[in-house]
């Protein structure tokens, strides 16, 4: 049974006079799989329907109470590009609920949550259903099921290695560049890259055993069993990392599979309200959403440093020090960039006060991206679930969740525990 503490706040709320109190209510997430393993016979909106199912069944929501419902994804698959619309219809929402798609690489569910906050805050809603959801093994390759199949099957063999799709990558279409160059460029070594990545997973295997990622909805998959967990928490050590190949740049790059996440399937999605409305239906909200900042900068030399570039601009903007924050939740997908970011804070930013003494023991404390994986279009939504988990669990008032996203994009958001 999960212990969450009792705290009362000392520190001053970042509630506003004459705005509306925008509050969490409930958050969920499909289990995180490795591409083309479990899922690989669904399609995104599959999943995306589960996440609000999900949610409808948590606190006991209405379907009717919905007044929009928003979802992010990055690739879309062709016959369901408004996965928004085809997830609400799928999961048997009122067909008079409008929903709308969005993509904003890695932080489109950040899109999706803030859009919903936006529409909270204006008064033109009350409920916002937000979420996103991402399916890599059914990209557009324009041909029949069955033979994108054959030919993701066949491509495994070398000697028919023509067959081949052109899948999605991971490198920036304008610079080509991938996570290795940033973190070779900052001398962040390999040794240091996997003595993070060993701390990853054991954090979320520890969280998962004690039951804290309570946001995770069993999935029952057609025609197979129940999952019911993440699949990319594996725990290793530095002699079995020691032996693998670099992923990106060989053959001396420093990222590689042990310190970087796979290609996932997933959704997540949030029950966002005002706080007047949810009080009156009943509900406990987890947390309120706070000040929010997306930032953009440099693609070549500055590429997915966006939470260093987010962290000082958010913070000042809410009027909070690092020492304000109970609980960091960042998204990065591969270690060295985790580390990157901290030393360019240090080199280039003049920020070594605000952003290198960021203690470890506030930071993705249940695994992060790198070991419970990602999703990109679904992430986003896990980040601040994860933030207003962590908040009720630890006793803490402020969490602050960053993103990158390919684009030399990122996103920041403070959230605040609910305390009445």
């Amino acid at each position: 049974m999960t212990t969450v503490l009792t705290y009362t706040f000392k520190k001053k709320t970042l509630a506003k006079p004459n705005i509306r109190n925008i509050v969490v209510v409930d958050g969920v997430g499909t289990p995180f799989l490795l591409s083309g393993t479990s899922y690989k016979d669904l399609i995104p909106h599959d999943l995306a329907r589960a996440t609000l199912t999900g949610l409808l069944h948590q606190p006991s929501v209405p379907k009717e109470v919905a007044d929009y419902i928003i979802f992010g994804t990055v690739i879309q698959e062709v016959k369901t590009s408004h996965v928004a619309r085809e997830a609400a219809v799928g999961a048997a929402f009122s067909d008079k609920t409008p929903a709308h798609t969005v993509t904003m690489a890695c932080i489109s569910a950040n899109q999706a949550m803030t859009t919903g906050v936006g529409l909270i805050a204006s008064g033109q809603c009350d409920v916002i259903m937000a979420g996103g959801v991402e399916l890599m093994f059914h990209v557009p390759i324009r041909q029949s099921r069955k033979m994108r199949k054959l030919m993701l099957d066949l491509s495994k063999a070398k000697f028919l290695n023509f067959l081949a799709p052109e899948l999605p990558a991971v490198s920036e279409f304008s610079t080509s560049e991938t996570t290795g160059h940033s973190a070779d460029e900052l001398a962040v070594s390999r040794l240091e890259q996997d003595e993070y990545a060993l701390r990853c997973p054991s954090l979320a295997k520890k969280a998962q055993d004690e039951g804290l990622l309570s946001d995770v909805v069993p999935f029952k998959v057609p025609g197979k069993d129940t999952v019911t967990k993440h699949n990319g928490i594996r725990p290793s050590s530095l002699e079995q990392m020691a032996e693998l190949k670099p992923a990106f740049i060989k053959p001396y790059g420093t990222a590689k599979a042990a310190n970087s996440s796979f290609l996932t399937d997933g959704a997540s999605a949030m029950l966002i309200m005002a706080e007047e409305k949810a009080l009156a239906m009943g509900y406990k909200p987890k947390e309120c959403l706070r000040d929010f900042m997306y930032v953009s900068h440099n693609l070549k030399d500055q590429l997915l440093f966006r939470p260093t570039y987010a962290t000082p601009k958010i913070l000042e903007k809410a009027g909070l020090t690092m020492s304000d924050i109970d609980a960091f939740e960042f998204h990065k997908a591969f270690s060295g960039k985790i580390l990157a970011n901290f030393k360019f804070a240090q080199n280039y930013m003049g920020r070594k006060s605000k952003v290198t003494l960021l203690p470890s023991e506030k930071f993705n404390n249940w695994g992060g991206s790198l070991s419970l994986k990602h999703p990109f279009g679904a992430t986003g939504c896990r980040l601040v679930v994860a933030a207003a988990n962590r908040l009720r669990k630890e006793g803490g008032q402020y969490a602050l969740a960053a993103a990158c996203a390919a684009g030399g994009q990122g996103h920041g958001m403070i959230v605040e525990a609910y305390a009445k």
